[in-house]
């Protein structure tokens, strides 16, 4: 029987917010498909449909436990934080983010709000001061995300920066030796300086998300190897997914006819356009990190071997035409089931109401307070980064 050769993911930057058009092909014709990616060993299993993503992402016949093993990837060098919970099966996994979940409970982040409002406001009163036009990269998304994740955690104002940097290495794809030894640098200085905020905070106990490992340690529900792993990537990529998410979203809204004035005219209507815009924004590029099949499971009609790889995609999930009609259009109204852009199943992500917040927060302050914001230059001029995990403008100059 003729079969069809395996395609090639080479995962490709991609202008602007443009939509993977390998993920759309994959979604609309293949929801269950073989693919190439272009390191590591071997093909594995792309997964794209709402429902499948779902099902393989619930079902525990698919482990995340995967560090060590030679698996495809989409670049040479697979730099994961040691003990982290993303690679952590159930109950395991369990045990660890409960220790966490408190700090991102809806009643923590409801007393946090007025701290964020306080930060996101000074944040813009800067950009106010000068003339236009101003990146609000620079000024607004970027340290904004960067104070909230430094509240959160317990991170003192200094120091911020230097973890901001750590983030732009650790979750830029490493595309070579020097580009490796340098992660793996960053990681041990990231290593070394939650292990001393730890000390400090066991000194000095504070009402932070530190404070609590550091009690979860003394307690033995965590070891200190599984603190440092949560600090680092609650530290690492809240500051990371949530300043591109931002200016993506601002991004869009300013590029897309009517919605700007509509979020400005409409105040309401900022929490679901928030929801709509987390579904909508292509923000993953290319695919996460893989499961592997602990037994043989039939998915969308398709084998899969125990042994073999399976990759998600969230991102085409979100944009899945039996769930979502129209998907490419951004609709406050929408009705529909729970986008995937946090996630689904154990691994569903950490801090998934923060970052709601954050978004929420900036949307609101930036329509009542500059409802003519507008780009600075035509959008086809607008510079994004490139080699990213999350994808983003690298500047977005604007006027108001």
């Amino acid at each position: 029987m003729h079969r069809e050769p395996i395609p090639l993911y080479s995962v490709d930057d991609l202008p602007g917010l443009d939509f993977d058009p390998f993920l759309r092909a994959s979604v609309n014709a293949h929801p269950v498909r073989r693919i190439r990616l272009p390191h590591g060993e071997g093909d594995c299993w792309l997964v794209t449909r709402y429902d499948l993503v779902r099902f393989v992402t619930s079902d525990p016949r698919f482990s995340r436990d995967i560090v060590g093993r030679p698996i495809p990837k989409m670049t040479k060098h697979f730099i994961p934080l040691d003990r982290a919970v993303s690679f952590v099966d159930p109950p395991e996994h369990a045990r660890v983010r409960s220790v966490v979940a408190p700090a991102f409970s809806r009643p923590a982040l409801e007393r946090l709000r007025p701290r964020v409002q306080t930060a996101l406001d000074a944040l813009v009163d800067r950009l106010v001061e000068r003339p236009p036009p101003a990146d609000l990269v620079r000024y607004v998304t970027s340290p904004f995300p960067l104070d909230v994740i430094g509240l959160v955690l317990g991170i003192p104002e200094a120091d911020r920066p230097q973890v901001r940097d750590w983030a732009t290495t650790l979750l830029t794809r490493a595309s070579d030796e020097a580009a490796a030894r340098r992660a793996e640098g960053v990681k041990r200085d990231a290593r070394a300086y939650f292990l001393a905020l730890a000390r400090l905070r066991r000194a000095e106990p504070r009402d932070d998300t530190m404070t609590l490992l550091v009690r979860a340690v003394d307690r033995g529900t965590i070891d200190e190897e599984e603190l440092l792993a949560l600090a680092t990537l609650i530290g690492l990529n809240g500051w990371h997914a949530v300043s591109n998410n931002t200016v993506n979203m601002v991004f869009a809204l300013l590029t897309a006819e009517g919605l700007w004035d509509r979020l400005c005219a409409e105040p309401e209507a900022v929490p679901k356009a928030v929801t709509e815009l987390l579904r909508w924004v292509p923000h993953k590029h290319g695919v996460g990190q893989p499961r592997i099949a602990t037994e043989d499971v039939v998915v969308g009609g398709e084998l899969i071997r125990e042994g073999e790889y399976v990759y998600v995609s969230y991102v085409a999930a979100n944009w899945d035409e039996r769930v979502y009609p129209d998907a490419g259009r951004i609709d406050f109204d929408r009705q529909g089931p729970p986008h995937l852009a946090f996630g689904h199943g154990p691994h569903f992500c950490v801090g998934p109401l923060l970052a709601s917040l954050e978004a929420e927060v900036l949307l609101a302050t930036l329509t009542t307070r500059l409802p003519s914001l507008r780009l600075a230059m035509p959008r086809e001029e607008v510079p994004w980064q490139t080699n990213v995990l999350i994808r983003g403008p690298e500047a977005l100059p604007v006027r108001w």
